[in-house]
């Protein structure tokens, strides 16, 4: 995520998409000691409405790889 971003879709945490032959989609969650799997599609289909916002937020791989450079001190 870019770091002039204040804020973005992902800062309620991580959290993993998991799609299962069959179309079956589930969703994972894990916090400090709490850890949640969902297949329940009212609770998985936010997510990954979360996820395609993050994608869309997100550097591009072009712009990545410049600013890893930059970090770096890289030309």
């Amino acid at each position: 995520m870019p770091t002039r971003r204040d804020e973005h879709a992902g800062l309620a945490g991580p959290f993993t998409l998991i799609h299962l032959a069959g179309q079956r989609r589930m969703a994972y969650m894990e916090v400090q000691d709490t850890s949640a799997l969902y297949a329940d599609p009212k609770k998985v289909s936010p997510l990954e409405a979360t996820y395609r916002i993050l994608a869309a937020q997100a550097l591009t791989p072009r712009e990545s790889l410049a600013f890893i450079q930059k970090l770096l001190g890289e030309p």
